[in-house]
């Protein structure tokens, strides 16, 4: 694939539009036919394509925008970094490939990490050169952290880590771990939890993967037995484990992929594009019953977009986030998962006759509707979202939660 060379990154003191404007060039202009999900051309795309894809977009300043200069970032804010989401929302682009290594392992090692640890691994994670997973939840702690069980014994300038972790997305792939253990006993819950960075290929690693409903192998289980990983490895202080993992949470709830309510709205685009070109869909489109629930679907794309940008002035005024990442996570998962319901009745009955808009929406909207299941349990389940915005935002009893 090639893309544009010697991409000219505007000087931010242009201001914010002119910024937009540069990403809504760029991206027309380099995103091939076939990583375009609504387009009858579309293919998945190969690990090896979408890295260069991503390289790319950070070549061209996209990504990486409010990393600092010297790690590897372009040194921007949260509205440059909002600007470029709206607009990479707009197209039906590819999910990131390494969007744990941007989005979760990137910010921790800029609060927790040492500048050894920043200076190796930021700039290789905008390059695309190195993948990350997330190794937080187990079998018999998902949501539930507090009873985390894989265990990290110090052992001189070292440490020995033995446990499981499961659900863990993209670890076939991964040349690091983001890893979540316990230096303790159970008992001591949020207590006692350290964070590394562990190489992939470190002996006593095993990776199993998980066929999820899609037929896809995203998902493993990953074993640690016996793993020996270096004083070096640990990221932040031995007890810091837990504030970290909040850290992460909140940024994955609230501040990750701003660009989904711009994103639903693109899908919304195609799902109806997709029905007017069809002779049996389009008639559809004049129901009242699906009329109110694309109206719906409408009101809660604004009101996603709302609460996005509110995030982002908040995080400008230097307002801590906190709790408040629930209700973000809440909206966009219970909203985009009852969208994909809707999308794949009115789909139901595309067919070999059908148009090429409508057959290649068929397929896209039945893989959102099976993902979509998931959205409401990973990064926190709906409950447990719910629990968190009934305590700690409306800071209700607990005997009425």
């Amino acid at each position: 694939m090639q893309f544009e060379q010697q991409v000219i990154v505007p000087d931010p003191a242009s201001g914010v539009e002119v910024y937009r404007q540069h990403a809504r060039n760029w991206l027309r202009a380099n995103l091939p036919d076939f990583m375009r999900a609504d387009s009858p051309d579309w293919r998945a795309p190969t690990l090896a394509e979408s890295s260069a894809w991503e390289a790319a977009m950070h070549q061209a300043g996209l990504a990486g925008m409010t990393w600092p200069k010297i790690y590897g970032g372009h040194g921007l804010t949260l509205r440059e970094h909002l600007a470029v989401n709206k607009e990479i929302g707009a197209l039906p682009m590819p999910e990131s490939v390494s969007s744990i290594g941007k989005e979760l392992a990137g910010p921790i090692i800029m609060a927790v990490g040492d500048d050894a640890q920043k200076q190796f691994f930021l700039p290789e994670i905008l390059t695309m050169r190195q993948f990350w997973c997330q190794g937080f939840s187990e079998p018999d702690a998902g949501s539930d952290l507090a009873r985390l069980r894989t265990k990290a014994v110090a052992e001189g300038g070292h440490w020995r880590i033995n446990g499981q972790k499961i659900w863990t997305s993209g670890a076939a792939k991964a040349h690091y771990c983001l890893l979540l253990t316990r230096t303790g006993t159970v008992a001591d819950k949020h207590r006692g939890l350290l964070m590394f960075a562990v190489p992939m290929d470190t002996p006593g690693i095993r990776v199993v993967p998980i066929k999820s409903i899609d037929g896809k192998e995203s998902f493993a289980e990953v074993f640690f037995d016996d793993v020996v990983v270096p004083d070096s490895a640990r990221l932040g202080a031995p007890d810091e484990g837990w504030n970290a993992a909040i850290r992460v949470l909140s940024i994955e709830r609230a501040t990750n992929r701003m660009y989904r309510p711009w994103r639903f709205e693109c899908e919304l685009r195609q799902l109806i594009a997709a029905c007017k070109s069809d002779a049996r869909l389009a008639p559809s489109l004049d129901d009242g019953y699906v009329r109110q629930r694309v109206g719906e679907v409408v009101a809660q794309v604004d009101g996603l977009k709302g609460l996005v940008e509110l995030t982002v002035e908040r995080m400008l005024r230097g307002e801590s986030l906190g709790a408040r990442g629930s209700l973000t996570k809440l909206y966009w998962s219970e909203c985009h998962q009852a969208f994909a319901g809707l999308a794949l009745s009115l789909l139901s009955q595309v067919g070999p006759h059908s148009s090429p808009l409508a057959r290649r929406a068929h397929k896209a909207f039945t893989n959102a509707y099976l993902f979509a299941r998931a959205e409401t349990i990973y990064a926190g389940t709906t409950e447990v979202q719910l629990d968190v915005i009934a305590q700690r935002v409306m800071n209700l009893p607990k005997d009425l939660t």
